[in-house]
């Protein structure tokens, strides 16, 4: 049986997936990597991965946790059964991602963090949820567990990854893109881009949703794994 793995974003850890883990019990243990919390490069984090986790693998992966799964898929495609890539993208870092980017990471090393994770937020969620003072306090306190480091060393692998587009036609695993319909991160044009050219990918975007969805919508994202999962066994 695949081993299901879990890849959180860029300073994100288990909590990212709280709210989706009663619902993907009957798939087996499912695991939360933290191979982007121990190592500096994608390339790493991914040969790390294989090496924890032997056999074929299932990867469900948001945001960066996305970005890392297309570079497990890189080094080793006949290890990976199936790909699920949650507000992801394929893309490598626009000139102007990069500049904003090493503005942060500037802020993070002056000790600044609380200011650049606050002035991000409305990049985190959609409009509707930045109220939910909850929602907000629990994203915050994640990220600071992260601290600083972590995300110096995290955005500096983000804006040094590889552009993943060249690799998406010949992905033959079955594949699932998902995307919040007003994520202003990873805009929805990058998983319509990714599911174009993927033979057979399937798209699902959901309303009224930002970046984050397995936070604000974990419900509607746990349904549309479920389904997913289900489908991948033979009837």
């Amino acid at each position: 049986m695949p081993t299901l793995i879990l890849l959180p974003g860029l300073a994100s850890d288990d909590a990212l997936w709280h709210g989706l883990l009663p619902a993907l019990a009957p798939y087996g243990p499912a695991h939360v990597t933290q191979v982007h919390a121990r190592f500096p490069t994608l390339p790493e984090m991914a040969a790390a991965l294989l090496a924890e986790h032997a056999g074929p693998l299932v990867l469900i992966g948001t945001s960066m946790g996305g970005i890392l799964a297309l570079e497990v898929l890189r080094q080793a495609p006949q290890r990976v059964q199936a790909l699920a890539l949650l507000g992801s993208t394929a893309r490598a870092d626009t000139p102007e991602m990069v500049a904003l980017r090493t503005q942060a990471i500037a802020l993070f090393e002056a000790g600044r963090m609380d200011e650049v994770l606050r002035a991000n937020l409305p990049f985190a969620f959609h409009a509707s949820k930045l109220g939910n003072a909850a929602l907000v306090a629990d994203y915050l306190a994640m990220v600071r567990r992260a601290g600083a480091e972590q995300l110096v060393r995290q955005n500096r692998a983000m804006i040094a990854r590889a552009d993943s587009r060249p690799l998406l036609p010949a992905i033959g695993c079955p594949l699932l893109v998902a995307c919040g319909a007003d994520d202003r991160l990873t805009p929805p044009e990058c998983s319509h881009e990714i599911a174009a050219a993927v033979p057979g990918a399937t798209l699902a975007v959901l309303p009224h949703c930002g970046h984050l969805l397995t936070l604000e919508q974990p419900a509607a994202v746990s349904a549309l794994l479920t389904r997913w999962l289900d489908g991948l066994a033979p009837g």
